[in-house]
């Protein structure tokens, strides 16, 4: 009787993803500090090059931002500078005024994103999409010689083989796209998840099951999916700082520390537990866009700019449902106030629609329902309750209904 293979899960995490793909357009960039985020288009000037036909571009630095911008990513140069995601740009711009800022692209992020995870599917095609930028394979019945590797032995242990399978995952991304990727090769996702940070960025990590307590255990238990900076502050303040120490933690002090289901978690995976599968199909809950201003916006003064951005949502979330194949019967508002307080309405339509004006005009009876006496920081709009389009038949038309407006002639922004 053969025995079952080992079980052999890899985390694959494109280095510095976002600021990645831009150096791929601006290239002269490479080697130096670059954030990028930001809701304004400070897009690079291009100007002539003095004695040379090749044009010089020139970028905005840190130095000159004013707003309330966030980090979405960073070059390894910028970070190295104290510089990271979520970091506000304001204190960015005092830690290293001289780092290039440059705006989000969210279009080209999603086509680098489809290009590197179609050439990871043509190798490995069980995956679970994670995210933009990141997902968990499924090794564990991937061969080398399926692949087009002829770099394996007969000699090689399983480990080994997935190991080899990685490196020609690695290959085949950069191929796909021109950009690294990270892989951490473990028994399951959580020690997977752990591996691909540790040899960033272009690394492949393997972690065998006896490689846990060397490997592992030295690390800080904040490295750990799940253990965030509360749960992490609440550890060292009670003397546990590394995994190592959180496995030697008695189960039923974490319980009675962090709740029966937290404490749990966390003493399963300071020893490496962890059952969960890759899940290749996971159907989205719900679909959603939305933008926090550089300046607080009034309902009043900046009626015809709110209204832009709104219909602009709209017709993003619109467009999310089309490409993804998912219809919406439940339209939501988000609406966060210059003092931070956040409302949201919802409003439930009689039949699913992936139809921007139908959206606008759910949205816009939401917005009906809150106040605007106080300025507005942010504004989002989520399409939920999503069916697949595919299962759904064609909306049934009422007998008398008016003609539907233009999205642009709808009823402005309230």
């Amino acid at each position: 009787m053969t025995a079952e293979p080992p079980r052999m899960i890899a985390h694959l995490d494109m280095d510095a993803f976002y600021a990645s793909v831009e150096l791929l357009r601006y290239p002269e960039l490479k080697g130096q500090p670059v954030v990028i985020g930001g809701g304004r288009r400070h897009q690079p000037g291009v100007a002539s090059g003095s004695g040379t036909d090749r044009p010089v571009r020139t970028f905005a630095t840190l130095s000159n931002y004013a707003g309330r911008g966030v980090i979405t990513t960073a070059t390894y140069e910028a970070r190295a500078l104290g510089l990271h995601s979520a970091m506000g740009l304001m204190k960015a711009a005092r830690l290293a005024p001289d780092a290039v800022l440059l705006p989000t692209d969210f279009d080209a992020y999603r086509k680098y994103s489809r290009l590197f995870k179609d050439a990871v599917r043509a190798i490995a095609p069980r995956i679970q999409d994670n995210g933009i930028d990141e997902i968990y394979v499924d090794l564990t019945n991937v061969h080398p010689a399926e692949v087009g590797s002829g770099a394996c032995e007969p000699e090689h242990d399983a480990w080994e083989r997935a190991q080899i399978v990685a490196s020609v995952i690695k290959d085949a991304v950069r191929a796909a796209t021109g950009l690294s990727c990270s892989i951490g090769v473990a028994p399951n996702k959580l020690l997977a998840k752990i591996a691909s940070e540790l040899d960033k960025p272009d690394g492949l990590t393997v972690i065998h099951a006896g490689d846990f307590e060397r490997r592992i255990w030295p690390l800080s238990a904040r490295k750990i999916n799940g253990i965030g900076p509360k749960s992490a502050a609440k550890l060292e303040a009670l003397d546990v700082r590394t995994i190592a120490e959180l496995a030697a933690a008695d189960p039923v002090w974490l319980v009675e520390h962090f709740g029966r289901a937290q404490g749990a978690f966390m003493h399963a995976a300071a020893h490496g537990h962890d059952d969960r599968d890759v899940v290749t199909v996971s159907e989205p809950k719900s679909i959603s866009r939305e933008t926090t201003f550089e300046r607080d916006l009034s309902a009043t003064r900046d009626r015809a700019e709110l209204s832009r951005i709104f219909t602009g949502l709209c017709m993003g979330v619109s467009d999310d449902l089309k490409r993804k194949g998912y219809l919406g019967r439940t339209i939501g508002l988000k609406l966060r106030y210059d003092n931070f307080r956040t409302v949201t309405r919802n409003s439930t339509l009689d039949w699913p629609t992936d139809d921007a004006r139908a959206i606008r005009r759910a949205a816009g009876e939401c917005l009906k329902r809150v106040p605007l006496d106080r300025r507005i920081r942010l504004l989002g709009v989520r399409a939920g309750a999503l069916v697949a389009a595919a299962a759904v038949g064609p909306a049934p038309q009422a007998e008398h209904a008016d003609p539907t407006p233009s999205l642009f002639d709808a009823d402005g922004w309230k």
